[in-house]
């Protein structure tokens, strides 16, 4: 491996870098986010920023597009030194930014969001009718289709991150950067992404891409620069380097990115589904008769591109079906039929009958943003006994198990009094986790476990998964990340359209029969000739082996 610069290191320059940062340090009371950063982003090249939740990466990126103002150090754009006071100077600097959270407003159309900001004068007409026209030919020149009448809460979130680059590319922006940009995507969203990147670098674009994922780096990255705790420690050249090197990097010491496991030993039925329907507020239906059991001691997978009824089962299970939706059938946990319906149905009573969930979407659904990690750390479970003092709450008693989870799970900063809003991603999952997980619950529902997590805390997540399937615990996972399903369960279930097309142990699994599956192809009369369709190519490229 070929290190370009390390431990803070300056390299030598040569032609005008496109991005230029020398010396930068920001910290935020006593925690140093970043300190004496040195990075060099060649032209014309798409380069990775990898690193640990909390390394700092999101933070410099904010302080090249203005958001945050360093307490030291330059920056230089082209060559040429440059104070970014706000994101207006970086734009008409060249630099446009695509966040992992979207910056739009959602009941604007396409056009809207796009002249929001840089509109020419008080009439919004000519304005829209310009963008029009340079919306056309970016679409055509960088695949990056998008509705421009479309009202913003009508699109997927892949095509709402096609509106953010667009936004970009309308300013002119030659230097984009992306902050987790996979984070939100199904797999065939991101493999549309990394072709636009592509056609972006073809174009003399620079990308700069923040991601956790190393897969993405080794496939899309000319050159990847690695942060750990505030520091850069190396840039080295993409095709130099490994996924185990990365890793190693990013870390600080030898990962393993294989879950390594025992097999299961399955014991008395803990969940069992049966004909389980829903039809939401629409008259779309949603679940089309799904028949699941899960045992003690074993993790069953669900596979499936995102929006084919993981969501809703989740909801149902965890005691929050769709507001305005009918659901049938019959749901049991060990033994005990639960409410699908009505005043029984809900979180808190699921809790009771001995359910555990981490949500699919961490900051709706599994947190309070406002909220204190010592606070969230007892969200649902407030009323528990040793949260009590008398009739009311012991705070000491809270905070003190928070400390306990906090350092247990490596969540960074180590500070229980930090809003949740302003933990990183993966470090607002990390108290979702160590909330659901130490509460050592007969079923534990999972929805996308580590999305937006680094791989430090994947494997983390991973051992304390097995950990409590070896504990005698069931366990239903849900996952985009088919490596991921592959590597953690002992029984893999697909969906597609409400449906559970097949079930397969992984180890008699293969990526080409579990894509069919997923796309609504059964393998058993799938002709010679069939193939796995567009939207599944991401899994020709994973591992055949787990």
């Amino acid at each position: 491996m070929a290190v370009v610069a390390q431990n803070g290191g300056r390299p030598s320059p040569a032609a005008p870098a496109a991005i230029e940062l020398r010396g930068i340090s920001k910290a935020f009371g006593s925690v140093q986010a970043n300190r004496d950063i040195h990075l060099r982003v060649e032209r014309g090249t798409i380069h990775g920023i990898i690193g640990e939740n909390g390394a700092g990466k999101s933070t410099l990126m904010s302080i090249l597009y203005g958001f945050y103002k360093p307490d030291s150090g330059e920056i230089l754009v082209n060559g040429q030194p440059l104070t970014i006071t706000d994101s207006q100077t970086a734009i008409r600097a060249g630099i446009g930014m695509v966040f992992q959270h979207f910056k739009l407003v959602q009941n604007f159309t396409v056009l809207e969001n796009i002249i929001l900001g840089v509109e020419d004068g008080r009439l919004l007409r000519p304005s829209l009718s310009k963008a029009r026209g340079v919306l056309r030919r970016l679409a055509q020149e960088y695949e990056l289709n998008v509705d421009p009448d479309e009202t913003i809460e009508e699109l997927s979130v892949g095509h709402q991150q096609r509106v953010e680059i667009l936004k970009a590319l309308y300013r002119q922006a030659d230097i984009l950067i992306l902050d987790e940009p996979t984070g939100v995507l199904t797999p065939a969203e991101a493999d549309h992404l990394f072709r636009i990147l592509e056609g972006l670098r073809a174009e003399g674009k620079t990308i700069i891409l923040i991601t956790h994922k190393l897969r993405e780096i080794m496939e899309i990255t000319d050159t990847v620069s690695v942060m750990r705790r505030g520091e850069m420690v190396a840039s080295v050249k993409t095709a130099e380097t490994s996924p185990e090197q990365l890793a190693e990097l990013m870390v600080g010491r030898k990962v393993l990115l294989n879950v390594q496991k025992a097999p299961a030993q399955p014991g008395k039925p803990i969940l069992e589904i049966r004909n389980l329907r829903m039809v939401d507020d629409s008259g779309v239906e949603r679940l089309r008769g799904i028949d699941l059991d899960i045992r003690a001691g074993e993790i069953l997978g669900i596979a499936g591109v995102s929006g084919n009824g993981q969501t809703q089962l989740l909801e149902i299970l965890g005691g929050y079906p769709e507001k305005g939706s009918t659901v049938s059938g019959e749901v049991r946990v060990n033994g005990t039929p639960l409410a699908l319906s009505g005043a029984g149905c809900n979180a808190a009573e699921r809790r009771r009958n001995g359910l555990g969930h981490i949500p699919e979407d961490r900051q709706a659904e599994g947190l309070i943003m406002d909220f204190a990690a010592w606070e969230n750390v007892a969200f649902g479970y407030h009323d528990a006994p040793e949260y009590g003092r008398g009739p009311l709450m012991d705070r000491d008693a809270i905070r003190r198990d928070a400390e306990g989870k906090i350092r247990r799970f490596d969540v960074r900063p180590p500070t229980c009094d930090l809003a949740a809003r302003n933990f990183s991603g993966g470090n607002q999952q990390k108290i979702v986790v160590a909330r659901e997980i130490e509460r050592n619950p007969d079923l534990l529902l999972i929805g996308q476990p580590t999305r937006g997590v680094d791989i430090g805390a994947i494997e983390f997540i991973h051992k304390r998964i097995v950990e409590l399937r070896d504990a005698g615990k069931a366990i239903l996972l849900v996952s985009v990340e088919l490596d991921e399903i592959m590597s953690l369960s002992d029984r893999i279930a697909v969906m597609f359209d409400g449906r559970i097309m097949g079930e397969r142990l992984p180890q008699n699994a293969t990526v080409g029969d579990l894509g069919l599956l997923m796309a609504g192809v059964d393998p058993a009369t799938a002709a010679p000739g069939d193939g796995i369709p567009p939207s599944q190519k991401h899994l020709e490229d994973l591992p055949r082996d787990h």
